[in-house]
């Protein structure tokens, strides 16, 4: 393998879902020296922070969407871009220590498919401008204007989606300020989202191109040790109710326990964010082969919200055949609210029942 390569291979080491490492899961709690840490006194600047922040060691742009066809059919789609550095500093060309990745993802109830792109930074294969917005890896990409609205299109093999996404509220902020903290230990990162976009386009998959509409969800975050080195994954749901409001969770599996947090978002936008404990969070059910279980059916309890939801996935199946293998895909709600959601599960090793 030349240089170039196994620096790739590092660096996504050091932002993907992966298998666990000794450092915390993906080598996510790995010591961050000379990089910036993410400070709780920071207050968010738009349109500067949909840009990159190449003085920390990882971030992503991040998209899912609920969809549904003409007749009716379900399905979800992910779009996602993420920047790792392999070192402190910046330089030119192919000397930058800027290292590129997207995954794109479209799923149906029967079927699930993924792909992957690599990039190096300073090329100019790969990149993100704040404004006018514009983020790509190849002829992936996701631009427009600002955020209020974006045109999202990836394509392989297997699938393709061009998609107009026009947000319906404010963006919203997570933790103090959009300052959220991942452990007991004050590990943290800076993570904002705009979890309520109207969504039209095209999806073409094997057996056709269809019409689609339905609802997306971005997010944001970038960060140098967002871990402590015990944690070894985590679960994510992104929820949308039917009666308008919304909720982001994740709990976060360590060796000394979990940790939780999210944020509560009103029907308007506005944000309460959640401290460790307040959301209980439980596997009902495990689905795949002995080597990949992982739990698709789960219990998530919010007391103060009188929320008690059953999550489902749509397609249990739906694994990231990517460099380092996640899951993520499309849930459905029900319980004490209905509606839809995503779910991404990372860490989860062979026989493991975390």
């Amino acid at each position: 393998m030349n240089d170039r390569f196994c620096a790739c291979l590092f660096a996504l080491m050091l932002m993907l879902p992966s298998a666990a490492l000794p450092q915390g899961f993906a080598g996510l709690g790995t010591e961050a020296e000379g990089f910036a840490l993410p400070d709780p006194d920071y207050r968010l600047r738009f349109p500067e922070d949909h840009g990159p922040h190449p003085a920390f060691r990882i971030e992503w742009w991040y998209v899912t969407a609920n969809l549904t066809g003409p007749d009716g059919s379900d399905y979800g789609i992910q779009w996602t871009l993420f920047r790792s550095a392999l070192k402190p500093g910046e330089a030119e060309g192919w000397a930058s220590p800027q290292i590129w990745m997207g995954h794109a993802a479209a799923t149906t109830t029967e079927a699930h498919y993924s792909a992957e792109r690599l990039a190096r930074g300073g090329i100019g294969q790969a990149g993100v401008t704040a404004q006018p917005f514009d983020a790509w890896i190849d002829d992936w990409r996701m631009r427009g204007q600002d955020f209020d609205t974006l045109r999202l299109r990836a394509a392989s093999d297997d699938f393709a989606y061009d998609l107009s996404l026009q947000a319906q509220g404010p963006l919203v902020l997570h933790g103090r300020d959009g300052h959220s903290v991942k452990s007991a230990d004050g590990q943290a990162s800076h993570y904002y989202s705009q979890p309520a976009y109207a969504v039209t386009g095209t999806l073409s998959l094997p057996d056709g191109e269809t019409q689609v509409t339905g609802t997306a969800w971005l997010d944001r975050e970038w960060s140098s040790q967002p871990l402590s080195p015990d944690q070894t994954g985590w679960d994510w749901f992104s929820l949308g109710f039917e009666d308008g409001t919304r909720l982001m969770a994740f709990r976060l599996r360590g060796g000394r326990g979990d940790f939780t947090s999210g944020t509560w978002i009103e029907a308007n936008g506005r944000a309460t964010a959640l401290p460790d404990g307040a959301i209980r969070l439980q596997p009902l059910e495990r689905t795949g082969p002995p080597n990949r279980r992982i739990p698709t059916t789960w219990s998530l309890v919010l007391p103060e919200r009188d929320l008690d939801l059953r999550i489902e996935a749509m397609n249990p199946d739906a694994w990231m055949e990517t460099s380092f293998l996640y899951w993520e895909g499309p849930v459905r709600i029900s319980g004490s609210h209905s509606g839809k959601g995503y779910l991404e599960m990372t860490g989860y090793g062979e026989d493991d029942e975390g």
